[in-house]
């Protein structure tokens, strides 16, 4: 039998489940829902055997019938479905969607077109005249029937029954059965609805108000059937997203009104593929979403856990395959079509299409032309049938909130990876986050960007900039945070160079704008924007290539394999993951191959925008808000330069290879990088970066240089004096003596943060801000505050002293003797130095630093 792979169904909504609560006060139609079944439905334990009608007295002459996956009728206030005996046993896509929601259930989510749920369903014949829903699982599974571990499997993983339902007639031709689902779609259940009671908590929702819920309609189409409902639901404070320790959400006091709320819900139901498409294994060197299960079969002496790729279903029309295999370009058996909603802007249109159409590029890459297109949807006037909740079409859904984002969801089959469909998550206040970047990373060399209104035509070409990477997630593709370190800093001011290649490698990375180019480069648009790049190329070509001859993903494996070999011999193909938080090639917000070099020519840039900000500011009648952003704005990109160098300290490169390829997977950064790294922090950062602090700017927005700093030093610190950091410094020194040592390092900021101490010179309020901040990280590693008892088994991330290996284990370590011999050797030279400070807040500094190492290093004392 042929493999199936199957993985773990892929949620949109990451929750803890726990009992569903149903509405037991009554109000709603005559049998509401209970625990425990759905009266009518057959569903009790003790359920009488039912005793289906004919066909005529339930289906009546009055009854509104639609022909599609089901039949569906209206018979007055029932709603049946009318099930083909060839669709039991059919996996079932459901997916629920909010269709309209009210400002109160807006807090993290919940505007109109955001997932609430979604599952896999199958429907079956069971025993005394009943239909049973059961609720699909994938996470274990024996994909071949003819394996030895298959039946065992099958034994250990029932799937359960979510639903039972009374059938209330057989089809006249004996070949379907109905059954009233009126009952269950007015229930508050997890299948159609939310997902579990902490997704519902998300949007402040509590019971189900019966009396004030109904059904809307019930629309049945060939592949999908697509139910409205009304729903009201108590209403509650403001959830916090957290919860307790990761926990459920929980309500945050005073966190808005409380009483009741109306939203509309679609349910989509969408059949799945007979034949499941043809998966394709994942591949860490090719930044794809995964979906994975564990296979009992495919390791002959435990198990292996399987993890395949999420992409369309893209094929070659048989007719094409010997042109395909020519080379030549074909288009595939069926495109990928994007729908525009209506209700987007009419101006902001075209963009958000040339966004969508851009990746045709990439396409021709794989071998197919018109291979994605995106259209206008049709208006209800145009075509009424047509709906943006209809999970049998992908949309771009617009939608008028505050939030400063987009997001690319999509939904798979969960046998193969097969994308499905997508709604695109297009917030209006996008415009501000990209304007905002936009002018503190380019205005020094592209004039349009020196206003709070930029033109049409360039905030256009920004919308088409975010539409593209929004796209890129929604063909499966992931954040490649690593795809800028392969352009070398000085070609991001050649002109010729990064007009003709851009900036970035891939439209995937978070490397916004070219912020490198300097205003005498003459650099133009071409290269100061993001596009589809050389690594998106390649990564559609390795993720939608159609083998012919190769019959099965394993057998994919070698041909992908060599293929990727040869494309990463290219480093503009290569894949940063971003969820390394040690690689210094791999970073968002970054760009180049060397941190240090791009900061420097950043913040020349900076130096040049700042004294600029109140012209450039300036709006008639508007008050000075717009400078207190982006001068807020400026000092976060300054401090994204930090962090880009900062982790470059303790560095570990991480390229993952196959056992075919040379080289090592980890290797250090080298002593000499990191040198580099220290350096530059204390020119640009611990040496005070005065130029910050502008205070015609600060005694217009209330802000103060003092405040600004302390913050930005104190960042990085946080980053780079810690148990984990010193770790990785000390671990590193085990590997290979000529590194960067933990010893080089302290040796390296003992000379930076406390220069003062060799000549006694006064020391202003910035450098003791600086030198209390080190001395109390140190201090925090020697003797940190207790924990709350809550918290004692807790783990936090990254490593120390708190979790990275467990309890107080850390005390095993040479850390804590390093910092210890830190803190006795600036208690030193403090000592020293006292006698020679003339400067009485240098000294009041001085005596205090004194007292608090003296405190750490002597605590019964």
């Amino acid at each position: 039998m042929k493999k199936v792979l199957l993985p773990v169904l892929l949620t949109t909504l990451a929750v803890a489940a726990f009992a569903q609560q149903r509405d037991t006060t009554g109000g709603g139609r005559r049998g509401a829902a209970l625990p425990g079944g759905f009266p009518g439905a057959g569903g009790g334990a003790t359920a009488a055997r039912a005793v289906p009608r004919p066909y005529k007295s339930v289906i009546t002459d009055k009854a509104v019938t639609r022909d599609g996956l089901f039949k569906t009728h209206k018979v007055d206030d029932h709603y049946y479905f009318e099930i083909a005996d060839s669709i039991l046993n059919r996996e079932i896509l459901v997916v629920n969607r909010v269709a309209k929601s009210g400002a109160d259930v807006r807090v993290a989510d919940g505007y109109a077109g955001d997932i609430i749920g979604n599952t896999v369903i199958t429907f079956e014949k069971g025993p005394a005249n009943r239909i049973f829903m059961r609720k699909i699982s994938y996470s274990t599974y024996s994909p071949d029937s003819t394996k030895s571990m298959y039946a065992v499997v099958q034994r250990s993983n029932v799937q359960a029954i979510a639903a039972a339902f009374n059938i209330a007639a057989y089809a006249p031709d004996n070949k379907g059965s109905v059954v009233d689902m009126t009952d269950y779609i007015n229930s508050d259940n997890d299948i159609f609805y939310f997902s579990s009671a902490a997704a519902k908590s998300r949007f402040r929702l509590g019971n189900q108000l019966s009396d004030r819920s109904y059904i809307e309609s019930v629309r049945s189409f060939k592949t999908n059937v697509e139910i409205s409902t009304v729903k009201t639901y108590t209403l509650g404070a403001a959830a916090s997203p957290f919860g307790a320790r990761g926990g459920a959400p929980t309500p945050t006091p005073g966190g808005g009104s409380t009483g009741s709320v109306t939203v509309e819900l679609n349910t989509s139901m969408v059949i799945l593929p007979k034949k499941p498409m043809e998966a394709r294994f994942f591949d860490a060197r090719v930044g794809f979403f995964a979906h994975g299960y564990t296979d009992f079969d495919a390791n002959p002496q435990g198990i292996k856990n399987i993890q395949m790729i999420a992409r369309w279903r893209l094929e070659v029309k048989p007719e094409d395959m010997e042109k395909y295999k020519k080379g030549i370009l074909v288009e595939p058996k069926k495109q990928i079509v994007y729908y525009i909603d209506p209700a987007t802007p009419k101006k902001w249109q075209p963009y958000l299409i040339a966004g969508v159409n851009d990746w045709q590029k990439a396409f021709e890459a794989a071998g197919f032309k018109n291979a994605i297109v995106a259209k206008i949807a049709p208006t209800a006037k145009e075509d009424s049938t047509w709906s943006l909740d209809d999970a049998s079409h992908s949309v771009l859904v617009y939608k008028p909130s505050e939030t400063e984002n987009a997001s690319g969801p999509h939904i798979s089959d969960p046998r193969s990876g097969e994308i499905l469909e997508t709604h695109i998550n297009w917030f209006h206040n996008v415009m501000k986050l990209v304007h905002d970047w936009y002018m503190i990373q380019t205005a020094a060399v592209d004039p349009r960007a020196r206003k709070m209104q930029f033109s049409d035509e360039l905030m256009g070409d920004l919308i088409r900039f975010v539409s593209s990477h929004e796209v890129g997630h929604t063909l499966g593709l992931r954040h490649n945070y690593g795809s800028s370190s392969a352009t070398p800093v000085e070609k991001l001011r050649d002109k010729a160079w990064v007009e003709a290649n851009g900036h970035t490698a891939s439209i995937m990375d978070y490397a916004r704008f070219n912020y490198v180019a300097q205003p005498e480069d003459n650099i133009t648009k071409a290269g100061l924007y993001p596009r589809i790049g050389d690594y998106d190329k390649w990564a559609i070509n390795w993720g939608y290539r159609v083998l012919p001859g190769v019959k099965s993903p394993e057998a994919e494996v070698p041909v992908l394999n060599k293929m990727t070999i040869e494309a990463l011999k290219n480093r503009r193909n290569w894949f940063g993951t971003e969820t390394n938080p040690d690689d210094p090639h791999s970073q968002n917000e970054d760009l180049g191959d060397n941190a240090m070099k791009a900061s420097d020519y950043g913040i020349k840039n900076l130096q040049r925008i700042l004294v600029k900000l109140p012209e450039w500011t300036k709006e008639p009648n508007e008050d000075y808000d717009n400078l207190n952003n982006m001068y807020g704005q400026l000092t976060t990109q300054f401090g994204r330069y930090m962090g880009h160098v900062a982790k470059n300290i303790g560095g570990i490169y991480e390229n993952p290879k196959s056992v075919e390829e040379a080289g090592f997977v980890y290797e250090l950064t080298p002593a000499a990088t990191q040198k580099e790294a220290m350096d530059f922090l204390d020119r640009q950062l611990f040496t005070t970066p005065m130029w910050l602090v502008n205070n015609d700017i600060l005694n217009q927005t209330g802000g103060n240089g003092v405040t600004v700093i302390y913050r930005l030093q104190d960042a990085v610190l946080n980053r780079i004096v810690t148990e984990h950091q010193m770790n990785k410094l000390l671990i590193a020194e085990s590997k290979d003596k000529n590194t960067y040592k933990i010893t080089d390092f302290f040796g390296d900021m003992q000379n930076i943060i406390f220069r003062e101490l060799k000549t006694n010179a006064a020391i202003d309020i910035y450098r003791r801000n600086l030198q209390k901040l080190y001395v109390d990280k140190l201090i925090d590693i020697v003797a940190p505050a207790p924990e709350p008892a809550a918290a004692a088994t807790a783990i936090p991330a990254g490593g120390g002293r708190r979790g990275g290996g467990g309890g107080r284990e850390l005390e095993q370590t040479d850390v804590v003797s390093v910092a210890k011999a830190q803190l006795r050797l600036i208690n030193s030279q403090i000592t020293s130095a006292l006698p020679g400070t003339s400067d009485s807040m240098s000294k009041y500094h001085l005596q205090d630093l004194s007292e608090r190492i003296t405190a750490a290093l002597n605590p019964k004392s």
